[in-house]
């Protein structure tokens, strides 16, 4: 089954909790701290690779979760780290935070890997909290809760070229005939159900002039499509990638004419995407081995070529015309890429210096007033909050300096706070007291 968009929850390892252990030898009179920091929690990441081609790993389930980072231990030792996991998804995928729908990546070589969510820190241990005056810490912190979010996994096909039409027109058969790519053929309409590649050889191999290219046969299109009508909508997004177009008609069709269709078709191109209407277009007629083909041949050709369009008549199922068609789309896919280059080049050179974006200080929050519980947002603040043992006297009384000398306390008192409110840090709620 082929499966090109889901939405799976990822959550990142919590940090270990630090330690509160004192040495306890009898060679070590003096004794102390000792407690060890909480390993890293582990991170979540999607790779892609070249051995998967649809989603569909990621239908039934949709959860995942990474290993937490170990507690700290005495004499000091680090806790382990939580295991990363590694979640493989097809080239060609991209990945939205699927709350706010932005582009977290888009993943289209073989290996390339993105982290989707963080593990949390670890917690220190008490060894960090001695100092000359407190030689005893009972403080230790707790782990930084892993990061968590649901992604959105929308997969499109990374192809050179696109083949769109309406159904039947033999799409399915021209792939077969110019790849080794086998899709399934019969004489009814909506035979091809989901996406299927082929890799075109264009020249002798050896000669130096040999060419390559992915050439993608797209489910039928019909008048609707952009609007949910048929079944080609589905996988529309499938060509947004592609460079050229080659357009099926049907010559021996009796219901329709082969020009009224590349319009219809186009049109449902623009609805869905303004550019995938403007892409470079071949106009190819099929069947043309077939009396009714032949007739329209000659008006059809004077359209497409009065609209500005290359045009080629072919037989798929008799292969005529079909080495000429690759040959051309090979050498226009050539020229394409080569145009792709000096505009990217050209786009370089004249970039002039823009606006440097600089990131949010790490310690900047922002205080509001939801349904009677104030809200403090803010990344350091939150992770101070949530690593603080909430039930340890001392870790509190540490925390009400960090949010004194963070300025955390006086912009929630110039907000109103009062004795009694509820102050929410994230996840954690705190009632605010004298």
């Amino acid at each position: 089954m082929f499966y090109d968009h889901t939405k799976i929850f990822v959550k990142a390892g919590d940090g270990g909790n630090g330690s509160r252990h004192f040495r306890r030898e009898k060679f070590a009179p003096l004794g102390g701290p000792d407690g060890g920091d909480g390993g890293r929690g582990g991170s979540v990441y999607l790779e892609a690779t070249t051995n998967l081609n649809t989603l569909i790993d990621y239908r039934y389930r949709q959860h995942f979760k990474a290993g937490a980072g170990g507690p700290g231990l005495r004499q000091k030792m680090h806790g382990a780290k939580g295991e990363d996991i590694i979640l493989p998804v097809p080239r060609g995928t991209i990945i939205r935070d699927a709350e706010t729908n932005e582009l977290i990546a888009d993943l289209v070589e073989d290996g390339q890997r993105v982290m989707v969510a963080r593990g949390g820190r670890g917690g220190l241990g008490n060894v960090h909290f001695a100092t000359s005056t407190h030689q005893a810490p009972q403080e230790a912190q707790k782990g930084e809760p892993g990061e968590e979010r649901w992604i959105q996994l929308e997969l499109r096909l990374i192809a050179d070229v696109g083949l769109v039409g309406y159904p039947n027109a033999g799409k399915s058969t021209l792939l077969s005939v110019v790849t080794a790519a086998r899709p399934k053929i019969a004489d009814y309409p909506f035979t091809t159900l989901s996406p299927n590649l082929g890799v075109v050889a264009v020249g002798q191999p050896g000669s130096g002039d040999e060419f390559g290219f992915v050439l993608a046969d797209i489910p039928g299109l019909i008048e609707g499509a952009a609007q949910g009508v048929g079944l080609g909508h589905e996988f529309l997004r499938h060509v947004q990638r592609t460079r050229l177009l080659i357009h099926i008609l049907d010559g021996a069709s009796f219901e329709r004419d082969p020009w009224q269709d590349f319009q219809t078709i186009n049109q449902e191109l623009r609805e869905y995407d303004e550019q995938l209407a403007s892409r470079p277009q071949i106009v190819v007629l099929n069947k043309i081995d077939l009396p009714e083909a032949q007739e329209r041949w000659p008006a059809l050709q004077a359209q497409a070529e009065k609209a500005g369009y290359p045009v080629f008549a072919i037989s798929a199922a008799s292969h005529q015309g079909t080495d000429e068609l690759m040959q051309f789309t090979a050498k226009r896919l050539q020229e394409l890429r080569q145009e792709d280059l000096e505009r990217s080049s050209a786009a370089v050179n004249a970039e002039a210096p823009g606006t440097i974006l600089r990131p949010q200080p790490e310690d900047a929050f922002n205080v509001s007033k939801e349904n009677d519980v104030y809200v403090v947002r803010g990344k350091r603040v939150e992770r101070a909050v949530s690593m603080t043992d909430l039930e340890n006297e001392e870790g509190m009384d540490r925390l009400q300096v960090t949010l004194r000398r963070m300025g955390v306390t006086k912009a929630l008192e110039e907000a109103g706070v009062q004795v009694g409110d509820t102050v929410r840090f994230g996840k954690v709620e705190l009632y605010w007291g004298e």
